[in-house]
């Protein structure tokens, strides 16, 4: 067997690492060596019920769940009763449809983090994950870190539908208007690939544009969004580094930002690393409130763009990008949030969204620039003490500055850059 031996092709595959469709899907096969699982819900408190979804090509799979880390902590290992079952075809919009195969009330010892659960057979292993959340009425780590999983739900393309592709309508091409929760995590998410490139990457000068990460998906048989999304690719890195430097977290979802007015209650700081492009009406309000009421944010993020919506159940999100949305609310629209029907632009929130520099450094687009931030004020608050002086450039040698990021027209006064007319006032007004 080869790495790539459950990925398959999609009705319009051309056989491009970069055009063409490809994603990991369960094989029909119920004798091929396969193992597949997800859970029930995206995250849960002590006392909550975990319950595991899962078919294979075995009667039992080893079932190994830890909290990830630096040293990742197992906290349970268990044998499984599995079987074969169907997956259907539309199984990214509307679910797997598994037999429960395990569930279990989350014990009140396991710490609020990220936790994968590894299912492995003979020839074949996956992982998914999920978060536990802190402890109602214990004690609070200070920062908690809000994962962008409405961003993981639009770009998981398990089961080849998703939010950029899909095989989905009509003619089995179009990209999913909704996708589910109920599917497993693609190949990547969990867990970063070895060696795998990271986005950006420039392209050579005098040569056609050339994306490494998805040559690298495709040879590797790993998600094509494998560097676009998931916990692997984002929160992890910045969440291993608290951990190495002593820095307490505690975890928590965009789903449950949107679903539960006070998940950020408890907390002296909110903390948002990556990308974190999708999000709803509902969170909003909610992480705009807790602000109000005196929380602090830290966002290491990019391109706040699109709204969307999510089902009652939390299992389903919705995001019409190119057919007419049917919600009677223009304001609820899952479109840019710029959008004149919309009326709440993204800066009211966040202050930037990423309508100005949405793939800077990537490939051939403004492909030699410095990658790092200019730094033109170095008597800010921020920099006190870091040692930086006027005309540095902090972060070109990684180029920290890139992929989905945002910025406004200025003009520049003494050395010193400003906005240019009229872009204070926008930013105020909103």
């Amino acid at each position: 067997m080869t790495l790539k031996d459950h990925f398959v092709a999609g009705p319009y595959d051309d056989g491009d690492s970069v055009t063409g469709h490809y994603f990991e899907m369960a094989s029909p096969n119920a004798a091929r060596p396969q193992v597949w699982g997800y859970t029930g819900a995206l995250s849960y408190a002590s006392g909550d019920i975990l319950r595991l979804h899962a078919i294979s090509n075995a009667a039992t799979a080893k079932m190994v769940i830890s909290r990830d880390g630096n040293a990742p902590e197992a906290v349970l290992e268990a044998d499984i009763a599995t079987d074969f079952a169907a997956t259907p075809t539309d199984c990214s919009v509307s679910g797997c449809k598994w037999p429960e195969r395990f569930s279990l009330a989350i014990p009140d010892h396991w710490n609020s983090g990220v936790y994968t659960i590894a299912l492995t057979v003979p020839g074949h292993r996956t992982e998914h994950m999920f978060v536990v959340k802190s402890k109602t009425g214990q004690p609070k780590a200070k920062i908690l870190m809000v994962l962008a999983t409405g961003t993981w739900c639009a770009y998981n393309d398990w089961g080849g539908s998703n939010h950029y592709t899909g095989i989905t309508g009509m003619r089995q091409t179009d990209f999913a208007e909704n996708v589910s929760l109920l599917r497993p995590w693609a190949k990547g998410f969990v867990r970063w690939p070895k060696d795998a490139p990271r986005i950006p990457h420039a392209s050579p000068l005098l040569t056609r544009p050339r994306y490494p990460h998805m040559d690298y998906a495709r040879a590797k048989g790993v998600s094509k969004k494998y560097a676009s999304s998931g916990w692997a690719a984002f929160e992890k890195p910045f969440a291993l580094w608290c951990e190495a430097q002593g820095i307490v977290l505690d975890f928590t979802t965009q789903h449950d930002l949107h679903n539960d007015p006070t998940a950020l209650d408890g907390h002296d700081r909110a903390l948002i690393v990556g990308h974190d492009e999708y999000w709803t009406w509902e969170m909003r309000d909610h992480l705009e409130a807790w602000l109000d009421r005196g929380g602090q944010l830290a966002r290491f993020g990019g391109n706040f763009f699109w709204q969307t919506r999510l089902s009652d159940d939390l299992l389903t999100q919705s995001c019409y990008k190119s057919s007419p949305d049917p919600h009677p609310d223009p304001r609820r629209l899952t479109s840019y949030w710029d959008h004149p029907q919309i009326k709440r632009p993204g800066v009211a929130t966040l202050g930037l969204t990423g309508s100005m520099g949405v793939y800077a450094g990537w490939s051939r687009c403004a492909a030699h620039g410095s990658g790092g931030f200019a730094i033109y004020r170095p008597d800010h608050w921020s920099l006190r003490d870091t040692g930086l002086g006027y005309g540095d450039v902090l972060g070109a040698s990684a180029k920290i500055f890139a992929y989905e990021v945002d910025g406004i027209d200025y003009t520049m006064t003494q050395g010193l850059p400003f906005p240019a007319a009229g872009t204070a006032e926008v930013v105020r007004e909103n």
